[in-house]
Parts: C-alpha cells; sequence; structure tokens
C-alpha cells in the first residue's frame, strides 16, 4: 500500500489491478446490437455528478434524505466505535453526507485525514477546497481512479482506516459483482479497520417508481445525459429529443431498472470508433439497475464476502441501513 500522508496538490491516481474496459471497449462490447447496455459509472462526469446531487434535493428522491438523516443520527457511534485515523470514502462525490462523519470527528475530538476517491477530477477538486474550507482540522486527499478495477494499488495508510460507501451504491452491482467488490475491500482491510455502507431496503414500489421519476425531469436529465458524454468522447451523434428516460421497479429481481428508449427508428453514427448504431423505435440501453434489499440480505451478502457485522442502523421511515462492519 502506498502512504499518501505527504502534501498533495492535485489529485492522485491509482492504477487498476485487472483490465478495465475503455468507454470505446464497453460501446463495442454492450451497445451495438440488443440487448444494449452500459455501466453506470459513465453517468459521472462534471455535468452528470452535478445533475446527480439535484436529484438527491427532489421531493421523490428519498435515498438521499433517508441515508442523511440516519447518518446525522448515528455519525458520533460511528466515530466513538471506530475513532479512525484516515476516513477513506469510494466513490465520494461531493462528499454531501460525509460531513456528518466530519461533525461527528470535531465533536468527538477525532481529526483523521479523509481520502476521496472519485471517478470525476473536477468535483474532486471542488470537493478538496469545499471541505478544507469548513473544517480548519481536515485535510483532504483525492484519488482519481475506478475503484471497479480491483482496490490493490489503492493508496491506503497502515492506520485505522475507516472505509466508506454510502449511496446505497453497492445496489448498483450485480450480486456476483457485489460480492467481488465487498471481497475486495476485505482484502485491503486489517483487522483494525472498520467499513460503513449504506444500503437502501426493499419498500412500495410506487415509491421506489417515484423515486427514479421526479416530477421536474431531474433523473431524465441526468440519464440522457449519458447520450452527451458519448457524443463528446466518442464524436456521436445522439439526439437527445428523441430518446426518453424510462425506468421502473422490477419486483422480481427487487431492483430498479433504467432505461434509455428510442422513439423512433434512427442511425447514431460513432465516428471515433467508425461504428454505425441502428435502433428500432422502442429499442433501449439500459443505464443502471439499483437493487434494494431486506434486511436478512444485506447482511448475508457482507458476511459472504467475509465480513463481521459489528452494528447494523436502520431507518425506520423508509426503510434504510447504515452497516458497520469489520474483518471476521
Amino acid at each position: 500500500m502506498t502512504d499518501i500522508s505527504s502534501e498533495k496538490t492535485k489529485n492522485t491516481e491509482f492504477e487498476p489491478t485487472r483490465a478495465i474496459r475503455s468507454l470505446s471497449e464497453d460501446v463495442e462490447n454492450s451497445m451495438l446490437d440488443a440487448p444494449r447496455s452500459l455501466p453506470a459509472k459513465y453517468f459521472y462526469d462534471e455535468r452528470g455528478s452535478l445533475l446527480f446531487d439535484k436529484i438527491c434535493d427532489s421531493p421523490e428522491y428519498y435515498p438521499t434524505r433517508i441515508e442523511s438523516a440516519l447518518l446525522k443520527e448515528v455519525a458520533k457511534d460511528v466515530i466513538d466505535t471506530s475513532r479512525p485515523e484516515y476516513i477513506l470514502e469510494l466513490g465520494s462525490g461531493t462528499s454531501r453526507k460525509t460531513r456528518h462523519l466530519f461533525d461527528a470527528c470535531s465533536s468527538s475530538q477525532c481529526f483523521p485525514v479523509y481520502t476521496a476517491v472519485d471517478v470525476c477530477d473536477e468535483i474532486l477538486v471542488e470537493s478538496k477546497n469545499a471541505l478544507e474550507k469548513e473544517y480548519g482540522w481536515l485535510k483532504v486527499n483525492t484519488v482519481s481512479g475506478d475503484y471497479t478495477g480491483g482496490l490493490g494499488n489503492l493508496p491506503k495508510n497502515n492506520a485505522k482506516n475507516l472505509f466508506v460507501f454510502l449511496g446505497g451504491t453497492i445496489g448498483n452491482f450485480s450480486p456476483k459483482e457485489a460480492n467481488v467488490f465487498l471481497s475486495e475491500i476485505r482484502e485491503v482491510m486489517t483487522p483494525d479497520d472498520l467499513l460503513l455502507i449504506g444500503a437502501d431496503r426493499v419498500k412500495e414500489p410506487e415509491i421506489l417508481h417515484a423515486a427514479y421519476n421526479d416530477d421536474e425531469g431531474v433523473t431524465a436529465e441526468f440519464n440522457l445525459n449519458l447520450l452527451e458524454v458519448l457524443n463528446r468522447e466518442l464524436d456521436a451523434d445522439f439526439n437527445t429529443t428523441k430518446f426518453e428516460h424510462y425506468a421502473y421497479y422490477n419486483p422480481l429481481l427487487s431492483q430498479i431498472e433504467m432505461h434509455l428508449v428510442s422513439m423512433r427508428e434512427q442511425k447514431i453514427r460513432m465516428k471515433n470508433l467508425n461504428k454505425e448504431v441502428h435502433f428500432l423505435e422502442g429499442d433501449h440501453i439500459l443505464t443502471e439497475i439499483s437493487r434494494k434489499f431486506t434486511r436478512v440480505e444485506l447482511e448475508r451478502l457482507l458476511i459472504d464476502a467475509g465480513f463481521k457485522i459489528e452494528k447494523h442502523y436502520e431507518a425506520e421511515e423508509m426503510k434504510f441501513s447504515l452497516i458497520l462492519a469489520g474483518t471476521d
């Protein structure tokens, strides 16, 4: 592991431990023919990250509100239990909810270094500047990288670490992917480290449907922004007015599925790939899944990856879980 306690003036990058497909490779592998899909990580360019932050403020999107309220309630217990020297957050984004942990640190006179890991360089820099201004004691290290490529090269200190993975993001992984990812976190942890993970729980389908179909249309804009990413990165000619956002809850798999649906027959040219994609009316691209868990399913997921449940915090309203887990 690399020590990252020294002063940094720009984002540190960490190399994956296994090959990660590029956007071009993902498009060629899963976009040229039906059924089409793309990994959700491509949502999060600078505009997408800001749009997601806006989604979090929409009245329909309960996960951020409920998780934030729960984290505020239990943050002091989390910090007093873990007493971390370093807090390392995977997929940190704007670190909006993590501030509850920093407030608890201030209250408990525990002053860890914060390592924010994300794929968006611009958001990392903006978050670092804002956090160090808000918390005079806080040192922020920013690490740019794709954590889905393995964590073996993740910069980590040989001290007491609190790993943080919030937002219910574990639900964006298939069951197999989730087990692999959690096992990789477990492998880089020491017996003194703890993991704080947030996950959404199964609830009424109409509540879930509304959360991903807000009246203001921000989620639709967020979803359609993926086409703008393809236009920019692949010199493609997607017309976002010819696609529509479609999200629904699949009760058989206990997951939200989010799609972009072609509203007419059309051909899309991707000049950088020298490829053309033919969409029929009604053809769609699966852009995200968001799995919802029962309490038993969530705890079993962690135990199967080699964790021991230390504490399970639950929000009664709009069921949501935060779990503090150690190595088994």
